[in-house]
């Protein structure tokens, strides 16, 4: 397969519920002596985007000319997002909710082992949401592709709209769906569940064939042109009205999970939006999948790295 196409001139919306990934780093020597739990002593800290954040960055990582939307927290962790995506070349506009707490993910890591893990969310108003749907009808025309990332905190409510919206103008839609009603999703492009949300919503298979059974039916009973399902050591296979594209895993050590489906989208996407076959974007989302496993956190690929991915497995 040749390079990658040039991505400078594809502009992406993303939309969904974005998240400050927060990891505090440490050495764990001892045993508390209050309860049977590690002691962390914390020697450095870092802040990443997360969610349909991150799914933007790994958009713009790939050159692509990305804007985000979304809702936030009037608060310091909200200022600190807005901050994070102009770093990254991201033009976002994320609303402001003062009833709101930004959604911040805390996670304490000792020895490159995740040990805990702290949550902190509330769901958008209804009036912020009205107004964030507004400016995203607004914003249609200047773009190629939409994605839609759902982690299921509420900054989707009107996902259905969006998806009416962006596809009465033309525009490709990925979803990366949650939850067990994919009947909001109806009339996208393309969903990307993983295996484990596939199976949520369609239940298990016992064979290939079964698989592609559930897969199809749900394909055309949501009428989507493909649906994409990632199935981690098992690589993803793509279902559309021509029939299945498969692809391998690629055989690399995993290191961290999180946030490979934010760069599988947002890959996809880009090379969607830039012109590719189905296959050709499958293929190249694939190995960006398989390239982030092999970082610690919500990380991001590179244009270079998913080229010298492409090219040496040609």
């Amino acid at each position: 397969m040749q390079g990658l196409p040039d991505f400078t001139a594809t502009r992406l919306l993303v939309v969904g519920d974005v998240m400050l990934d927060r990891y505090w780093f440490g050495d764990v020597s001892r045993i508390s002596p209050e309860a049977p739990v590690p002691v962390v002593k914390v020697e450095r800290t870092e802040e990443r985007p997360g969610g349909a954040a991150n799914v933007a960055r790994n958009a713009a990582a790939l050159g692509a000319r990305v804007s985000l939307l979304s809702v936030v927290g009037d608060d310091e962790a909200g200022r600190r997002l807005q901050a994070l995506m102009a770093e990254e070349g991201v033009v976002a506009s994320l609303h402001a909710d003062a009833a709101i707490d930004t959604t911040v993910k805390l996670r304490v890591i000792g020895r490159q082992q995740q040990l805990l893990r702290i949550d902190f969310e509330t769901t958008p108003s209804h009036e912020v949401l009205r107004a964030k749907l507004a400016d995203f009808s607004q914003r249609l025309a200047d773009v190629d592709a939409v994605i839609l990332s759902d982690y299921g905190k509420g900054g989707l409510a009107h996902i259905a709209e969006m998806i009416a919206l962006a596809r009465a103008a033309g525009k490709k839609v990925l979803v990366d769906p949650k939850g067990d009603d994919y009947s909001k999703y109806a009339g996208a492009t393309v969903l990307t569940p993983n295996r484990a949300e596939f199976r949520q919503v369609a239940g298990s298979w016992k064979s290939e064939a079964q698989l592609t059974e559930k897969a199809q039916t749900l394909r055309q009973e949501l009428a989507l042109e493909a649906l994409l399902v990632t199935r981690s050591e098992e690589g993803m296979s793509l279902f559309s009205a021509e029939g299945v594209v498969h692809q391998p895993a690629v055989a690399r050590e995993v290191f961290d999970v999180s946030g490979a489906g934010d760069t599988v989208i947002a890959t996809l996407a880009a090379m969607l939006a830039s012109g590719a076959g189905w296959a050709e974007a499958v293929r190249a989302a694939n190995l960006a999948g398989g390239i982030v496993v092999g970082k610690l956190g919500t990380a991001t690929v590179t244009r270079q790295e998913l080229d010298a991915a492409l090219t040496g497995a040609a």
